[in-house]
């Protein structure tokens, strides 16, 4: 069974930090993946790519992150994370796990998902 748990959400005001956790689980194991990735949706918006890396250690950030955010990977750990600082109102969304073991078209395929944890940032 494969699984993906995301931990680490919460309550946070402007301009703090959080650290959010991704650990497989089951069948899953990081390293098999070709990439992982943290996702978001916000309430009435359409789910977005926050940040991704791959086997090889190469990152990726949606500019409204660059600078605030790092997502990193312990493949002994079987976990990914996500440190998120100088957090902003705007950030507050449900944050998903994603990983891929699939490339179609030149796109990843990202076919495993997480469940979600919420980040909650106040002004």
């Amino acid at each position: 069974q494969v699984q993906l748990v995301e931990s680490g959400g919460g309550l946070v005001q402007t301009g703090g930090s959080l650290s959010l956790s991704c650990a497989a689980s089951g069948s899953l194991i990081i390293f098999t993946f070709n990439a992982m990735a943290w996702y978001r949706q916000a309430p009435g918006k359409q789910r977005e790519l926050v940040a991704s890396i791959t086997n090889s250690g190469s990152t990726n950030y949606a500019d409204s992150v660059k600078g605030r955010f790092t997502i990193s990977r312990d493949n002994a750990k079987n976990t990914v994370y996500l440190q998120m600082n100088s957090l902003k109102p705007e950030d507050t969304a449900v944050y998903y796990c994603a990983a891929s073991r699939r490339v179609v078209a030149g796109t990843r395929q990202y076919d495993y998902w997480g469940l979600g944890t919420q980040v909650t940032v106040s002004s």
